[in-house]
């Protein structure tokens, strides 16, 4: 046996409290546009198809409301798992989460304004 004591090295945390929570406000605002539209497809479903109380149409506003909410809880997910796996790179995935979804509503309003004009 060696006489030499190994010291351990122990390896820093690389998730810190802040990254904790930045991860869970992003996977919270994901589950928050998924049970949105969840919701806003059962009320359709439960008072349009099922009860036959009012008849709601589907429109380029209500299309466009039902797409924007899908694809931002979509997108929500995608960034919490990839800030999740690559802590290192967080500031970069946000920016260009930010960047995509400004894109992203600025081309569904200009496509439901074409569409309705």
């Amino acid at each position: 046996m060696s006489k030499i004591k190994k010291k351990r090295f122990e390896t820093a945390s690389e998730i810190s409290e802040l990254d904790v929570k930045f991860y869970k406000i992003i996977q919270f605002s994901g589950w928050l546009f998924l049970f949105t539209l969840i919701g806003f497809m059962g009320a359709w479903i439960l008072l349009d198809s099922i009860l036959e109380l009012i008849v709601l149409d589907l429109t380029a506003m209500t299309f466009t409301f039902i797409i924007f909410i899908g694809t931002n809880s979509a997108i929500s997910f995608a960034l919490a798992t990839k800030i999740k796996s690559n802590k290192a790179e967080k500031r970069k995935f946000f920016l260009d989460w930010l960047l995509g979804e400004f894109l992203f509503c600025t081309l569904a309003i200009f496509a439901v304004a074409a569409y309705v004009w």
